[in-house]
């Protein structure tokens, strides 16, 4: 797929890389690195920086802190959503607390997007 090259959105992808937040390290190490499933961290397209991207089944998953459940965060996820759904992908999201409380839960939900076992 191609998507638009912003050089900016690639630095600040690089720096979100560097300071991903601790839900998004856990994920990360515990799930996308011990399953074997080919994921991008902080992955640009278009105008956004997706928090994880699976390009083999077009997935994009998202983990939202505290500012996604504010209105003006509630209308920017839609619009980025949106987007995100004509280049025909597909949005996961989940919050941070559900990562911290039902680990389990979330990488067996994505599991089951990606048609694997969990």
């Amino acid at each position: 797929m191609n998507f638009l090259n912003n050089p900016a959105n690639k630095r600040n992808a690089q720096r979100l890389r560097r300071e991903m937040t601790k839900e998004e390290r856990h994920l990360w190490y515990d799930f996308f690195k011990t399953v074997g499933i080919q994921a991008n961290r902080q992955k640009p397209i278009g105008p956004y920086i997706v928090d994880f991207y699976i390009a083999s089944a077009k997935i994009v998953v998202e983990l939202d802190g505290s500012q996604h459940f504010e209105l003006t965060g509630q209308a920017h996820d839609e619009a980025r959503d949106r987007f995100l759904r004509e280049q025909g992908l597909t949005v996961l999201r989940y919050a941070n607390s559900e990562v911290n409380r039902n680990f389990r839960g979330v990488c067996e939900d994505i599991m089951r997007h990606l048609g694997m076992e969990p």
